[in-house]
Order: C-alpha cells, then structure tokens, then sequence
C-alpha cells in the first residue's frame, strides 16, 4: 500500500534498492569502474590534465572551515541577540543560516569522497562534524552517495542516491496508481519543499536494510549527536525559539540543496545509456551540469556547480573545482546552465529513449495525437481502397 513513507522513498529511490556487488565502500575516482579498452586513451588525457587538481590543499581547506562554520556560529549568535528585538530580524538571520548550511553540506560532501583534506582521519573526524550541523549520517550517507557516483547516467543501475526518473515507455507501461505517485513525486512543491524537509528531519534518521554495520551504526551515532545538540541550542535558545530557527534554516538548506541536485542531472540534452554503451567519461561530462551561477549563490553553493568536474574526479575538493574546469579547453565545452536556464528543469519529467533527452508530461500529448493521427491516416487509405473498383471493372 502506497503510504507517506514509501512515496519519499520512491521520491528519492535511496532505501528500496539492493546494494550493488560491484561497488567498493567508497567510489573515488573513475579506476573504480570497469573501463573499456578503447576509451583508456581518452580517460588517460583528463587524468593527466585533473591529477593537479587532486591534491588538498590544508590553508585552503583550514580557511573554508573557518569562514563557514565560523560564519555559521556568528549568524546563529546574532539570531539569539535578535531574538530579544524581533522575529522579523530573526527569520532572515535564519534564512541566512540555511545558505551557509548548504556550504557545510558541500564540505560533509568533500570530507565523504576524501578529498577535503589528505589526512583519511580529518576527513572523517570533519565529516562526522559537519554531519550533525547538516543532519547527515556521514558514512552511511558516504556509502549511498558513491553508488550514484558510479551509476550516474546508467539506465539499467538508477536507483540509489538520485531522483527518481522514469523512461516515456515505463510511464507509459505504468499502472494508475505508479503514474499518480510519480506525479506527486515530481511535483515541484513536493520535491523542492516537502520531500527535502522529510528526508534531512525524518527519513535519514534510519538506516536502510542493506547498509553494513558500521553505516547503520553511524546513522543512529549521528542521531545521539543531533540529539546532543539539539538539547544544548534549546537550553540556550528555548525549545519553541531553537527549533523554528533549526527547521527554517533546514527547509532552506533542504530546498536549496536539492534543487542542486536535481539541475545537476536533471536538464535536456541529460546523458542516459544503457549497458555497454554507457561510459564514465561522457557521463561525467554530458550527465552532469555546468550550472553557472553568480558569485555569491557560487559560494553558498561550495562552488558544485562545477559538477561535470566533480563527477569526472570525485577526489577533486571544492576549492579546486573551479580552476580545474578553467584548466582545458575540453572542460569549457560542457555548455553551461545559468540561473535563468537552468528554471526549464523544473518542466522535465521523463528521459525519451528515441530522443535522449528529457522531456515533459506535454510530450505524452504529441505522442498520442501523432498516434491518433497516423490512425486516421491509415483508416483514411484503407477506405480509399475499399471504395475503389477491381481492376477488371475499371472503363
């Protein structure tokens, strides 16, 4: 029976899919997926150009951490001396506190690849921090996530870690109740709103059946830190004042960060292969987006707009993003998504096989009008024979 619960899960498709025995832990890079022969050379060429790139760089790393969750402790004090004056200056502050909660999910993010710092144990020890502030159980979260790294792009292995997206032919093969719950899924409201809401207070409070030991301890770990904090902030702010601020500042966050997400994979000309026909490389850079954002939305956003680097080198860290993509030219090929552009995503709703790109609900009314129409056609012409006379009673 389709529920609450098991409508964000299909939203999300993390939690109903058997883990993959093909996967490492962690997915870090491109040598963790088989790689024919033939594209080695081409592989070899980006590899040399990135591998710069790879290398933390600690002043850079320490200097984010400083001017993020430094920035983030500083907003959170000036909501509780705002909170003594006006709510109407505490919600903005709150606002203010979500952009920068995307910036430390960006660093989770990092701290989850190994990437953020050279050392494995600060990644960890900054990745289990940076976990409680972003609600996020940090190697449960590492373990889904390297499965979308390894996926992106394949439509026989979707399911893990993305959002859920359909062909034309399975919507169209599709039960009423599959096709209402894939609407509701895709409906903006509920997937920038609602579902981010659910899945950063509710869902990631739970481990998932097919995680090891050590993910599914860290997911209730995690859940006894956020419990520890939660329990501080509300002695210093009050329970009521704490969690308005706490959930504004997440739905925020929440919204903001899936929104990401979904421009990244979810634009037009989209890669999607099946099989032998899908390949690492193209699918880093034509199955994710260059969103070219201002500076400012840039720096909330930890620079992921990049993210057709990211997906080519998930060992790149944030800070280096950037530069890497200015590196070559082949990178710069990768047409860019801007703000204003990247607002036709949100009409996209199935991938078209025939087409290969993705398309909205509009385009299921062109297919049945073109099928009606070929109907006509052929009705039309066997009418037309039927009317006319044998050949032998033709004058």
């Amino acid at each position: 029976m389709f529920d609450l619960l098991n409508f964000f899960v299909h939203a999300f498709k993390q939690r109903d899919f058997q883990k993959p025995t093909f996967l490492p832990s962690v997915v870090t890079s491109s040598e963790s997926v088989q790689i024919p022969a033939n594209r080695r050379d081409a592989i070899a060429k980006w590899k040399a150009v990135i591998a710069e790139y790879q290398k933390p760089v600690l002043w850079r790393a320490i200097w984010q951490l400083v001017n993020t969750i430094g920035g983030y402790a500083v907003v959170w004090y000036l909501i509780y001396l705002s909170l003594s004056v006006s709510w109407w200056l505490t919600l903005p502050l709150a606002f203010l506190a979500g952009g920068l909660m995307i910036r430390i999910f960006i660093i989770f993010h990092d701290c989850g690849h190994g990437s953020f710092f050279k050392s494995r144990l600060a990644n960890d020890i900054c990745g289990f921090i940076t976990g409680v502030l972003s609600l996020t159980p940090y190697y449960h979260w590492r373990w889904e996530h390297a499965i979308h790294h390894a996926t992106t792009g394949d439509l026989d292995r979707r399911g893990v870690g993305d959002i859920w997206t359909l062909t034309v032919n399975e919507y169209l093969a599709s039960s009423k109740w599959k096709k209402f719950s894939y609407r509701l899924a895709r409906n903006p409201f509920v997937l920038f709103v609602v579902a981010p809401l659910f899945l950063f207070v509710i869902r990631q409070r739970f481990p998932s059946a097919q995680a090891n030991p050590r993910e599914r301890w860290s997911v209730w770990w995690m859940n006894l830190a956020i419990l520890g904090m939660a329990a501080l902030m509300s002695a210093i702010f009050g329970i009521g004042p704490y969690l308005i601020v706490q959930l504004t500042a997440t739905a925020v966050a929440g919204a903001a960060g899936v929104w990401l997400f979904y421009v990244q994979h979810q634009f037009e000309d989209v890669y999607w292969e099946r099989g032998d026909d899908w390949d690492y490389t193209e699918a880093a850079l034509k199955g994710s987006s260059f969103y070219q954002l201002p500076k400012v939305l840039q720096w909330f956003s930890g620079n992921i707009g990049f993210h057709h680097i990211h997906h080519l080198s998930p060992r790149i860290p944030n800070y280096n993003l950037e530069r890497c993509h200015r590196s070559d030219p082949m990178f710069q090929e990768v047409k860019p998504l801007t703000l204003f552009s990247s607002l036709k995503s949100a009409t996209f709703r199935l991938f078209d096989e025939s087409s290969k790109k993705l398309v909205g609900y509009r385009h299921l009314k062109d297919l049945r009008k073109t099928k009606e129409d070929r109907e006509k056609s052929r009705i039309g012409d066997s009418s037309k024979d039927s009317e006319s006379p044998p050949d032998g009673l033709r004058s």
